[in-house]
C-alpha cells in the first residue's frame, strides 16, 4: 500500500475496516465499483495474465487496487495516488 493509505489506516479504525473488507473483495475477484467493460477485462486477466485494476468507494475517496502483470506486487493506493 501507498504511504498515503497506510497513513490514513494509522488514524482511523474504520478506515482500515473498510480496506481489510476491500482488500477479502479483491481476492474473490469481486472488483467493486469498477465498470462492467473493466470488470470483464480483469475476469479475463485472470486467464491470461495482464494486468488487474479494481475501484472502491471508500469513507475517505476512491481506492484503487492494482495487481501487475508479473503477479509479483499488489499495491493499494487513493485515486488520486495513481
Amino acid at each position: 500500500m501507498t504511504s498515503g493509505i497506510a497513513e490514513v489506516i494509522e488514524r482511523d479504525e474504520n478506515f482500515a475496516s473498510e480496506i481489510a473488507c476491500i482488500c477479502g473483495k479483491f481476492m474473490r475477484n469481486d472488483w467493486g465499483d469498477t465498470c462492467a467493460s473493466d470488470k470483464r477485462l480483469n475476469n479475463q486477466a485472470l486467464e491470461n495474465g495482464d494486468r488487474i485494476v479494481a475501484l472502491y468507494n471508500t469513507s475517505k475517496g476512491r481506492v484503487f487496487i492494482i495487481t501487475e502483470i508479473d503477479r509479483e506486487i499488489t499495491t493499494i493506493l487513493f485515486g488520486h495516488e495513481y
